[in-house]
């Protein structure tokens, strides 16, 4: 797990900007969003790094399967526990952030905390293992890679 920890470096680094990116947007600047949701999108962000990971790694540092998938599983996890804890401080805070928005919760109007946090939780699952998947399709994709890492 270290080693999966040590690679994903950058990947935590992005996270750190794409959540900061998406508290602002909607506690600071006040942007609709629909108007700027997609700009600091975690799920998106998650999911091209989970198959450029599985792609990259499996080419250059010699990962199997199995590797990519759990290094996907991780991106994927703690992605989610940060949406998760982003969700939970804005509803704490009473803060009207991008988390909490009920687009981003899947309803049409306003929730409580509780469903809100429920709704995360099944995220949590649900979303780990589909970037899990996004690992293992890079890892399958790295094979178009040169070994070396130079141009072909």
């Amino acid at each position: 797990m270290a080693e999966h920890l040590r690679v994903a470096r950058l990947y935590m680094l992005l996270l750190a900007i794409f959540t900061v990116g998406r508290w602002l947007q909607g506690a600071v600047l006040k942007t609709p969003y629909d108007r700027g949701h997609h700009v600091f999108s975690i799920v998106i962000l998650t999911t091209l790094s989970a198959v450029y990971y599985g792609a990259f790694c499996r080419r250059w540092r010699g990962y199997r399967l199995g590797q990519a998938v759990v290094l996907g599983l991780l991106l994927g996890f703690m992605s989610q526990v940060v949406i998760f804890l982003a969700t939970f401080v804005s509803y704490a805070l009473d803060v009207d952030t991008y988390f909490r928005a009920p687009r981003a919760l899947n309803v049409e109007l306003p929730i409580p905390m509780a469903d809100a946090m429920l709704r995360r939780t099944g995220g949590l699952v649900v979303n780990s293992i589909n970037t899990g998947i996004a690992g293992a399709l890079g890892w399958a994709m790295g094979k178009l890679l040169p070994e070396d890492g130079r141009r072909p």
